[in-house]
């Protein structure tokens, strides 16, 4: 009888510690995902910086960035060259220039990830998400952190991992950084109005 007393106070101690923790805890991933699903568009500016082992300077990039939902997404370069990215229906169009090219995102497994990682995020697509990484979530709505690693193994042989920060529904930075070193710094501006 003893016995079971002892195990029903340990699993009352259990049961008190884990609603004091969750209580403290910070927002789970699923209500980040949540909110930023409310937003159905976007236009704001960015500022690119690659930093690459075979270049003595690093690249850096300008430009806007548009995202209507569930998956249109468009970055048009400005500086120091004009060219343009859109995602649109699994298809990716560039154009730099006079040429164009035209991909079904499907067709090349090791791109997906890379384009999931922005397009499920603003759609608040936690299962896609999960189908090509395993997430790492911390902080709270007010300053979040969602570390993407790849699962893929040959995905995960040239990108260690995808950064991306912000606060509430708004993503402030996407940090890629390549197996190999090199890495990049995507830093989103402010909304542009109309």
């Amino acid at each position: 009888m003893r016995g079971a007393r002892h195990l029903a106070a340990l699993l009352l101690l259990g049961a008190s510690a884990a609603a004091a923790l969750a209580a403290a805890a910070p927002p789970a991933l699923d209500e980040l995902l949540a909110l930023l699903r409310q937003r159905q568009h976007g236009h704001v500016s960015f500022t690119e910086v690659h930093t690459l082992s075979m270049l003595k300077e690093p690249l850096t990039s300008s430009g806007e960035l548009f995202y209507e939902a569930p998956d249109h997404l468009e970055k048009r370069t400005l500086k120091p060259a004009p060219e343009s990215l859109v995602l649109e229906h699994g298809v990716l169009r560039a154009q730099r220039g006079h040429r164009t090219r035209v991909i079904e995102v499907a067709d090349f497994p090791d791109v997906a990830p890379f384009v999931e990682s922005i397009r499920a995020t603003l759609a608040g697509d936690r299962a896609a998400l999960e189908h090509y990484f395993d997430l790492d979530f911390e902080g709270d709505l007010g300053h979040w952190t969602l570390r993407l690693k790849p699962k893929d193994p040959s995905v995960a042989k040239s990108v260690a991992d995808i950064t991306l920060s912000g606060e509430r529904d708004v993503i402030a930075t996407v940090a890629i950084r390549q197996s190999d070193g090199d890495h990049s710094l995507l830093t989103i501006g402010p909304e542009i109005t109309p």
